[in-house]
């Protein structure tokens, strides 16, 4: 069907595109501490965008009764579609990328059930009072596209993951945290225990609350916290669209020192079994590894084809989609890279501090010229080299690029961050720290 769905297209306006996925999810859920709902979920559409007297026309349909009127649909919407300044790519050569693990397909519902149990079993033996949550799935899936200028690409993909938390009330204060990992592979009991380990750590830490530092003081960002905080309005400078827009602050940047030396900002959807991995975009560009940032120096954007065609650039193989709509650019695997400098001495040689983890809200500045603003909805204080709580009511802001010049160390050990990105420690200066009280 979809080879006649290409053709059919093809004849009527020239360049056409068909999107096929196929998936299964199995999500294990767990509320209150007790197990919620076991379910299977299958999906399955096909998706067609045409180029027809230079604009886009986008259709879709998880009916496959509807498929046949995909044709006219698309031919409609291309009379008021934006306009299409790029050819779609022919035949190539993809690198191979491993995000299938036939092992995820073994995994049954019961494994699930006591993977969840435990974790949570665990939690409340030394925090009897946390009220638990939980998810523990599989997914596989195929992606395929074909299209008009003779490509054709198509990988299968598993996934396998493993979140827990809790809420615990004391009072007037609710505390909640998150932990967990996802990956294309099945990962056993070591992770779990790592999951685990971690929650245990940042309970600890929570144990009491005290005020928060005031001043100009040094931050330190966790691998999480990286993410909650400097990842979003630092990727925002790099993003195809604002570069189209002519709003990207990164315009004309290419090649110049902005950062820190020790900062280095990688997009590698090539790494093998991290979430978001895949040899080819949405548009069946070949996948690759690009670099944002190398030792502080700014590099280039991330595009699909029409933000690079619009930008006078070249498509990076950035292309996501969702069945319902057409592609636009996105990042895949961020993977930060390590310090010179060991966990430990980044926290021990600090006087007075903060540790972010997580924020509520964020994205409240102006992402696009780098500002992040938001509550630390998780973060602790951190005097003479040691937690001594959690802190409340504090509010950080800064600007990305002024706080990521200002580095004081990067850490030599990096963790994944739920699976789709890497990142070290990090302790700067230039965050504006305000606090109640």
């Amino acid at each position: 069907m979809s080879e006649e769905l290409l053709n059919a297209a093809k004849r009527k306006f020239g360049q056409a595109e068909v999107y096929r996925v196929e998936g299964e999810s199995r999500p294990v859920t767990f509320e209150a501490n007790k197990l919620k709902e076991l379910s299977v979920r299958e999906s399955s559409g096909v998706a067609l965008r045409v180029i027809s007297k230079g604009r886009l026309g986008f259709t879709s349909t998880t009916n496959p009764d509807d498929e046949a009127g995909l044709v006219a649909r698309a031919g409609a919407v291309a009379e008021f579609g934006a306009e299409a300044p790029f050819t779609l790519p022919g035949p190539a050569k993809y690198p191979k990328v491993n995000v299938h693990d036939s092992a995820v397909a073994g995994i049954t519902q019961q494994h699930m059930v006591d993977t969840g149990k435990e974790l949570i079993e665990r939690l409340r033996d030394k925090w009897p009072d946390l009220l638990c949550e939980g998810r523990v799935g599989t997914s596989t899936g195929r992606m395929q596209i074909w299209n008009s200028s003779g490509m054709e690409a198509s990988y299968e993909q598993t996934g396998y993951y493993v979140y827990v938390g809790g809420k615990l009330i004391r009072g007037t204060d609710m505390l909640m945290l998150w932990g967990g990992h996802s990956s294309c592979g099945l990962f056993g009991k070591q992770q779990s225990d790592l999951i685990l380990e971690r929650l245990l750590q940042q309970l600890e830490h929570c144990r009491n609350i005290v005020p928060a530092p005031k001043g100009d003081v040094p931050v330190i960002f966790t691998p999480r916290g990286v993410g909650a905080t400097l990842v979003s309005p630092l990727l925002e400078g790099f993003s195809g669209k604002n570069f189209a827009a002519g709003t990207s602050p990164l315009i004309g940047k290419e090649g110049q020192k902005m950062l820190d030396a020790r900062i280095s900002v990688y997009d590698d959807p090539t790494l093998p079994m991290a979430s978001g991995s895949r040899p080819c975009d949405d548009e069946g560009e070949p996948s690759r590894r690009l670099k944002f940032v190398e030792k502080g120096v700014i590099g280039g954007g991330y595009f699909d084809l029409l933000s690079a065609a619009k930008a006078g650039k070249k498509s990076t193989g950035s292309a996501h989609r969702a069945l319902t709509s057409p592609p636009s650019p996105g990042t895949s695997v961020i993977d930060i890279a390590a310090g010179d400098t060991r966990r430990h001495d980044i926290f021990a040689s600090v006087k007075d501090g903060l540790v972010v983890e997580e924020l509520l809200g964020a994205g409240q500045g102006n992402e696009m010229g780098g500002e992040f603003r938001a509550n630390v909805s998780l973060g602790y204080r951190i005097q003479n080299g040691e937690i001594t709580g959690r802190v409340k009511d504090t509010m950080v802001s800064g600007n990305v690029y002024k706080v990521l010049a200002q580095v004081e160390a990067v850490s030599k050990e990096t963790e994944w961050v739920f699976g789709s990105m890497r990142a070290p420690y990090i302790r700067c200066r230039g965050v504006e720290v305000a606090a109640k009280g």
